[in-house]
């Protein structure tokens, strides 16, 4: 796999040696996040489907729809700026605006911040969020999140 990306310029790699990105790799890895971050939000909003059920559906269809029809979805979806999870989409020239957000454990669990992202990692956690109504931009203390949530949260402190 590894020759593979090399021949076709995304990757620079010396035998067991590090592998780096190229800028035309860079540039096709922020292109497939955009394509995932995207068909995510579309499942969510315009299906219904949860956010613990979105990821691996974004998985099987972020490689087979057209630029045509992708254009179309994030135009249909108003051009957003994130994911169901809060995960930043790249804009269509790759440029990412990540949201001043530190992770819920890093904080005092006095410390009120508004949820800026919700790690996809782990269904069950996104279960128990939801369960207890928390979602992006809720306002909520680092301390009040159900257990399990402290690593998968991240929050925007409140001035």
């Amino acid at each position: 796999m590894v020759k593979k990306l090399a021949s076709q310029g995304l990757v620079v790699h010396q035998p067991y040696g590090a592998i780096t990105l190229t800028d035309a790799g860079r540039a096709e890895a922020l292109r497939m996040v955009r394509r995932h971050r995207l068909v995510e939000t579309w499942l969510v909003e315009g299906f219904g489907y949860e956010w613990d059920e979105v990821h691996d559906e974004a998985e099987v269809l972020e490689h087979v729809l057209s630029d045509r029809l992708l254009a179309a979805i994030d135009a249909q979806l108003g051009h957003p700026v994130r994911d169901p999870h809060g995960d930043p989409i790249p804009d269509a020239d790759g440029v990412i605006t990540r949201p001043d957000a530190v992770l819920a454990s890093e904080l005092d669990a006095e410390v009120r911040g508004r949820v800026a992202r919700i790690s996809d990692r782990d269904p069950e956690v996104l279960r128990r969020i939801s369960d207890e109504g928390i979602g992006l931009d809720t306002v909520i203390a680092a301390g009040e999140l159900p257990a399990g949530a402290v690593d998968a949260v991240w929050l925007t402190p409140l001035t």
